[in-house]
């Protein structure tokens, strides 16, 4: 009997120990990895600052924003878990030797190979689909960018994710289209800091968690459950994480400054002329202090996925939550 085949009837055994149907969804539900949602934030990045200059909102439709910016996310989203499904098929046997991934779904036989694929398809069916929804001609322009985050992920998954440095600049440019995915869909340009921070960000977060696999497994296992490891060493993605991390928060104050003019508000006036503060400063300290704790906690070795930091650390997540309420409020202010 094939190893592919072991699996399948694995799966469907592992679905009568979980309780029949219900064990099924659950399995699915967590094949789709919903916590990984989170990531689609990004598409709110571009419109979010867009508000602070006026641009959106008023006259154009409070209602028909959220609507669209909704339409957009879970586009995104969907789109996501179908590439995870498919990426979790590819690497059954490496997911079976790691530490944590082995509780997956299909790894672990709660789902089996058959169902992964049909739930696959169907998520990357309606996932693109939900893009042509939005209203207007930007619904195409939507749609090909969902299109191509799916390419781009399926290429990582196929060949990407085993070429040095190739791997992470591949996940990178999923974020950056999620930015241009949001920026289309409500008609706006997309700021080159914005997209420089976004792809910084994004690249700080891949190679944080090949460096946080490596010192959570150690460089025999972490090998082993990740083939591209083998061309990494702690020392060069300590490196890497610090370059990319500094490059990130110098990007983000130099988007910070670039937007002066539109998110700064007069506190007083006098007579050598008048006393105004740019808002969206503020949003600088938690953006610190969140990289900054993200970085420490990743060369301890507590964790292997700064999106899963991120949840559990209180730091990094009430760091992330002030950024949110702070960049907010002033948006709203100034709006």
């Amino acid at each position: 009997m094939s190893e592919i085949d072991t699996t399948e009837r694995g799966g469907q055994a592992g679905l009568g120990g979980h309780g029949g149907h219900g064990g099924l969804v659950c399995g699915l539900i967590k094949l789709a990895r919903p916590h990984q949602w989170v990531k689609g934030v990004f598409v709110l990045a571009g419109p979010a600052f867009a508000v602070g200059d006026g641009t959106l909102g008023g006259s154009n439709g409070w209602v028909q924003l959220f609507v669209t910016m909704g339409l957009v996310f879970f586009s995104f989203c969907l789109a996501a878990s179908g590439c995870y499904v498919f990426n979790d098929l590819a690497d059954i046997e490496q997911d079976r030797v790691h530490p944590r991934k082995c509780k997956r779904p299909i790894a672990s036989g709660r789902v089996s190979i058959g169902q992964a694929k049909v739930f696959g398809v169907a998520l990357l069916i309606i996932g693109p689909g939900l893009g042509l929804l939005v209203p207007g001609e930007v619904k195409w322009w939507v749609f090909g960018l969902v299109g191509g985050y799916v390419v781009n992920v399926l290429l990582y998954t196929a060949v990407f994710k085993h070429m040095v440095i190739l791997d992470v600049l591949s996940l990178s440019s999923g974020f950056v289209i999620r930015v241009l995915g949001g920026c289309a869909a409500v008609a706006v340009t997309p700021s080159t800091w914005l997209l420089n921070a976004t792809l910084f960000l994004s690249m700080f977060l891949a190679f944080g968690k090949r460096l946080g696999e490596r010192r959570v497994m150690g460089d025999a296992d972490v090998a082993a459950a990740r083939e591209v490891q083998q061309r990494y060493s702690d020392q060069i993605l300590r490196m890497m994480v610090v370059v990319v991390g500094v490059a990130t928060l110098l990007t983000y104050t130099g988007y910070v400054q670039s937007r002066e003019g539109d998110m700064s508000v007069v506190l007083a006036s006098g007579v050598g002329g008048s006393f105004s503060f740019n808002l969206l400063w503020v949003t600088v300290m938690p953006a610190m202090l969140g990289l900054l704790r993200t970085i420490t906690l990743i060369m301890d070795g507590r964790y292997d996925d700064p999106t899963e930091l991120a949840m559990k650390d209180s730091v990094v997540r009430w760091s992330g939550v002030m950024f949110v309420v702070l960049t907010v409020g002033a948006v709203l202010v100034v709006g």
